[in-house]
């Protein structure tokens, strides 16, 4: 520490305390407000720029890499301009400036996620990201955000007129969804009067410690007049008058829900990387004009994305409650939404406002209040797509003792394949003659009427089973088959069981491919390849480790027996760093060979392990890796890793005011202020400061490595310094303001 504060002493000339006495900011809220940007998407017609929506955003580098929602900047039916403005805070409390031009690199449709890369001045100049030195914030690694826990929401409030605003929000439940358990943060304001209001869709959620932790975001439905979520702001018919016979600016309404920034970080590593990846099946199934939802029911828990029981009411004390629902004509961009009232009176904390698809076109889906206690009453659930109730609304009763009456529970699947032996691994089945369901059951009694019901494609199989229970048993286990002597068709399959005509338990399966013991084989021949072309790599040979620079790799696999619009999922990893993670339905014919999935770098792509994850239901399938360069992605190549965060401003010393366009070289440990030969490969890291004076180092000092530090730009004079060392006692993030003196 002492070593510390020596360097420190020779590097800050003008009453600049040491690093111990520096206080560690947890929430630079300043800088925070000044990487939030607001984006306008907008088209040009007859020679004007006419605006079609608006949000806001977060930089999260200082190259102009800026994360946000789809739905306001991805084209679509809502928001259908070809040109993305980006406005930055200049001055503080003042509105944002319309700044630069900006491309979507990357982007969720159905996870209502984008990421922006400023690519041109507002003119339309060209901009080589690499000269930007903008504000930007933290993204937080994955992990847990608690029920009651602060965050802060920034963005832009209006259109255009307003400064970026803070809203402090306290989190008050999650809901799940089959991506995940905390598939979205509920909040609601601090204080009461305040709200997230629409234009701060796609800006960014704070924790204590300024890592940016989600995305708050609500989806307006297709333009209308309806001015409370649409406003007129141009005339776009020309005919001199802004009236509602013009194209408005969808809004949305106010904000209480957040998208965890987990959800973002594929898209967020894959271009950081610099590496785009596209699949032999872009093109997504025709879905029908008309989605629909239907069949509602609840369950108090969920096993491989399947109810493990059907309630009919749940107790006093119950902490989660899931309401299932088939669907079918469903697309990313369709917007649906949950009210939920309880008594009549409609909770925000228990519903879910409207917000984009994440599903696939047809299946079983489900919505989970989860995480906080659920207050005795009645419960009325009703769904909306685009706008319209879809499905019967649902009602459950929240109170009580604990009911003690008969029950079926926990189904799982096996399949036989003539050879009376039966595999499977519950939920994804391979071709065969027999289907075994196993299940529990509670509180039985002999006589009572019971039946199982079998579909295949949603359509009811003959015959059913069931009858007078009759095993003499309270408790226990039992199965019921059902056999199709041409053998199991591929697609998805559900068996709904029933006592005494009520809905007790139901579950879903899907065949694929061919049963081998406990994995069907769905995908086979999974390989990575080294090619320039998609024909090239399908007859191209497998490559376990790829020792030179190359900036195109292919991962090749063939298929079998897979039903058109079967849910199935890719990931692409390396380093264990997920790039790519998608659940979309098939859209090629049932068997195959050569699907590819190719990953191009901007230059050559990294040194790493890269590996190809093949699931259905959440069950791994298949698995491949290769290994490029070295095998391993530089240590340094997402600024992770133990080490201290260095920031602050530089000063002038007379004016007392911020310096712009400083830059602040740090050296690597080999060298001194002395060897400095502005080598590129002399260079740790450095960062230039914004028109407040303020810098922030992408790069983390490493703990007990000495650096040295140059400072040296037009008008000033030069300040040096050798030997700065930071441990773990040092400040974190070490704050650290730079005077500089006339010369």
């Amino acid at each position: 520490m002492l070593r510390l504060i020596a360097a420190l002493v020779l590097l800050i000339t003008l009453a600049v305390e040491s690093a111990a006495q520096v206080p560690a900011v947890s929430f630079d809220l300043a800088r925070v407000q000044r990487a939030t940007v607001q984006i306008m998407q907008a088209r040009t017609t007859g020679g004007s720029t006419q605006i079609t929506c608006v949000s806001s955003g977060s930089l999260i580098t200082p190259t102009g890499l800026i994360l946000t929602n789809a739905h306001g900047t991805v084209q679509n039916e809502s928001c259908d301009g070809n040109l993305l403005i980006v406005a930055i805070s200049v001055r503080d409390g003042e509105p944002p400036v319309p700044t630069f031009r900006a491309q979507v690199i990357q982007a969720d449709d159905g996870l209502d996620i984008a990421l922006l890369q400023i690519s041109a001045e507002l003119n339309g100049q060209p901009i080589d990201s690499t000269s930007l030195s903008l504000p930007y914030t933290e993204v937080a690694r994955p992990g847990d955000v608690a029920l009651d826990e602060t965050v802060y929401v920034v963005g832009f409030p209006g259109i255009g007129d307003d400064p970026t605003v803070v809203v402090q929000a306290s989190v008050q439940g999650f809901t799940a969804e089959p991506r995940a358990e905390k598939s979205w943060l509920k909040v609601r304001a601090v204080q009461g009067d305040v709200t997230i209001s629409g234009p701060m869709s796609g800006g960014g959620a704070y924790n204590r410690s300024g890592q940016l932790v989600g995305i708050p975001t609500i989806a307006p439905l297709v333009r209308t007049s309806d001015t409370s979520s649409c406003i007129q702001i141009q005339d776009t018919n020309q005919d001199g008058l802004i009236t509602l016979q013009d194209a408005c600016v969808p809004l949305g309404g106010s904000i209480n829900t957040i998208r965890p920034v987990a959800f973002a970080l594929p898209l967020i590593q894959s271009a950081q990387l610099g590496i785009s990846i596209r699949t032999s099946s872009e093109t997504a199934l025709a879905s029908s004009p008309f989605p629909q939802i239907s069949n509602l029911f609840f369950a108090p828990s969920v096993t491989n994305g399947m109810p493990t029981t059907v309630l009919a009411d749940l107790p006093a004390g119950a902490t989660s409650l899931y309401l299932f629902f088939d669907y079918r004509g469903m697309r990313p961009t369709t917007v649906y939404e949950l009210r939920v009232a309880v008594d009549g009176v409609t909770s925000t904390v228990f519903s879910l406002p409207p917000v984009r698809w994440s599903g696939g076109e047809a299946g079983l889906w489900y919505i989970g209040l989860t995480g906080q206690a659920l207050p005795n009453g009645e419960y009325t659930f009703m769904l909306l797509v685009n706008g319209q109730v879809s499905g019967d609304p649902k009602t459950i009763q929240v109170g009580g003792g604990a009911q003690s009456r008969p029950t079926f529970r926990s189904i799982a699947f096996l399949v036989s394949t003539g050879e009376n032996q039966a595999f499977g691994n519950g939920y994804i089945l391979g071709r065969g003659s027999t289907v075994t369901a196993q299940f529990t059951y509670d509180n039985m009694v002999d006589g009572i009427e019971w039946a199982g019901v079998w579909y295949f494609g949603g359509q009811e199989l003959e015959p059913r089973v069931g009858g007078q229970w009759n095993t003499g048993q309270a408790n226990g286990s039992q199965s019921t088959s059902f056999t199709v002597p041409g053998g199991l068709l591929p697609g998805r399959y559900r068996l709904e069981l029933y006592i005494q005509g009520t809905l007790s338990a139901l579950a879903d399966f899907t065949v694929a491919g061919i049963q081998e013991e406990l994995r069907p084989r769905v995908f086979s021949r999974q390989r990575f390849v080294a090619a320039e072309t998609p024909a090239d790599a399908i007859g191209a040979q497998p490559v376990t480790s790829v020792t030179t620079s190359i900036q195109r790799l292919f991962a090749v696999f063939d298929w079998e027996s897979i039903a058109v619009g079967t849910l199935w999922q890719v990931t692409i990893s390396v380093d264990d760093r997920v790039l790519f993670d998608r659940i979309a339905p098939w859209t090629l014919p049932e068997d195959g060979a050569g699907y590819w999935i190719e990953l191009t770098a901007n230059t050559v792509l990294p040194d790493g392990r890269y590996r190809l994850d093949l699931q259905m239901n959440g069950i791994l399938l298949q698995r491949v890796e290769t290994e490029v360069g070295i095998g391993q992605l530089p240590i340094d190549i997402f600024a992770q890793g133990a080490g201290v965060l260095l920031r602050g401003r530089v000063i002038d010393a007379d004016s007392r005011l911020g310096v712009e366009n400083v830059t602040i070289v740090v050296l690597s440990e080999q060298f001194s202020v002395e060897d400095y030969l502005a080598l590129a490969d002399q260079v740790f890291t450095m960062a230039t400061t914004d028109r407040d004076g303020r810098y922030q180092f992408s790069d983390l000092l490493r703990y007990n490595v000495p650096y040295s530090i140059i400072i040296n730009t037009d008008g000033y004079l030069p300040i040096t310094a050798d030997g700065i060392v930071v441990d773990e006692t040092t400040a974190n993030p070490l704050e650290i303001d730079i005077y500089l003196t006339k010369g």
